[in-house]
């Protein structure tokens, strides 16, 4: 019997080194890799937390109407700029994914002008609409560009 423990004694100390060695081997001292904070996913809302917070800063002028995070709409009362009152617009935001992209982001506008007293559907020019399209990811970069320090 005594020989049977000096074999097993050995043996039980050679898998205590092995498996230390295997478990150095996975890199249990080395440092974790860190979480980029400022990652397009990381968000406690349905959609792209940064151009969420680019769009609603780009219609901050006009009076909301609906704001749904979780679904990513941002809706716009009229708004007519006191500059010009006989026109006025409404705009829709859609923000459509969790990444950080030019095509996560779609917007819409209406244009109505006041002819006697009535107001009357008139067309929004595209360039009006890609310039709201490029102040909200413009500032969505920004937005993560300072996140990330």
């Amino acid at each position: 019997m005594s020989a049977f423990a000096n074999i097993r004694r050995p043996a039980t100390f050679a898998v205590a080194i092995a498996a230390t060695f295997g478990l150095a081997a996975c890199g249990g001292g080395r440092e974790r890799p860190r979480a980029d904070v400022a990652a397009s996913q990381v968000t406690t809302i349905g959609v792209n937390s940064y151009l969420w917070r680019a769009a609603l800063d780009a219609v901050s002028f006009a009076p909301l109407l609906q704001a749904d995070s979780n679904g990513g709409v941002i809706v716009t009362d009229w708004y007519a700029n006191p500059s010009n009152p006989g026109e006025r617009v409404k705009m829709t935001v859609t923000i459509l994914d969790s990444d950080l992209r030019a095509d996560a982001l779609r917007v819409a506008a209406s244009r109505q002008v006041n002819q006697g007293g009535t107001w009357v559907d008139a067309p929004v020019q595209a360039a009006t609409v890609q310039k709201l399209e490029d102040v909200i990811l413009t500032k969505a970069r920004e937005l993560r560009r300072e996140a990330m320090g």
